[in-house]
């Protein structure tokens, strides 16, 4: 690994930690040159390297700041409201922004389309024999041009072929996205079992989301179903954990009291 690299990762790791906290300015570049972590060149590279990722800001006079990094809200059950995407045009990321007060346009999310082999999770959601073909509608999905997270759908080809689902046109699905477009096939998505679960991104997810290898993600697992249990989607989706916050606002269930506690 180049010394630039190493002195960058290093630095990240320092401000993720909170060594330097925002508003705070990084060490002067003749500093860390006397420090001996390398030559002006390889410090200037680094901290430039900062300043992409959004991690830092250089201005005459103040040096390389640590910049604020307000996260994205990362609604619950209210982003999948039936209301935003079947009478309104609010897909689930766009949602987001929208309670985040943040701006967005709809090719912040780009997308590809494959006929794939299903593998053993997709096979099992959709009660498939493991291998049996699906379409995978994987979307990359970015804020000011650095991506937040990927999200990968599968699809039954009768559910979906003939559809704008499996067109590879950058952005959502249309107006009101895939799920208004299952909604108008017949396929009404009426409820969803979520799983999330922390770890550490691969190399392949870390060139993808451009983050270092070993930075935690958060791994979401969607199951969307109708009325009748219809398995209409599953979704396997990587979200870098420092770029979101998870907030959920539901009903308290007392099954006592609604008739389903035990007797």
């Amino acid at each position: 690994m180049s010394k630039w690299r190493e002195l960058a990762d290093r630095l990240r790791a320092e401000i993720e930690a909170g060594r330097y906290k925002p508003g705070e300015p990084l060490p002067h570049i003749r500093e860390l040159v006397d420090r001996g972590e390398g030559s002006k060149t390889t410090v200037q590279t680094a901290y430039k390297a900062l300043e992409a990722e959004g991690l830092v800001m250089s201005s005459r006079g103040h040096g390389t700041v640590v910049q604020e990094r307000p996260t994205l809200k990362r609604l619950g059950t209210q982003r999948y409201d039936k209301v935003k995407w079947r009478d309104d045009d609010q897909v689930a990321f766009i949602a987001d922004r929208v309670a985040s007060g943040r701006e967005y346009k709809r090719s912040d999310q780009t997308q590809t389309i494959s006929r794939v082999p299903a593998s053993a999770d997709v096979a099992k959601a959709h009660g498939l024999p493991e291998g049996a073909e699906v379409y995978a509608r994987a979307r990359l999905v970015k804020e000011k041009g650095r991506p937040t997270h990927t999200l990968t759908s599968y699809y039954l080809p009768e559910h979906v072929e003939g559809t704008r689902l499996i067109d590879p046109t950058p952005g959502p699905a249309g107006k009101g996205g895939g799920f208004r477009v299952l909604y108008e096939a017949g396929y009404e998505p009426d409820s969803m079992t979520e799983v999330l679960r922390a770890r550490k991104a691969t190399q392949d997810e870390a060139e993808l989301l451009q983050i270092r290898s070993g930075e935690p993600v958060v791994e979401l697992h969607r199951t969307t179903r109708t009325a009748d249990g219809t398995v209409i989607e599953y979704a396997i989706g990587v979200h870098i954990a420092s770029r979101f916050s998870w907030e959920y606002e539901f009903r308290i269930p007392d099954s006592a009291r609604d008739g389903q506690g035990r007797g």
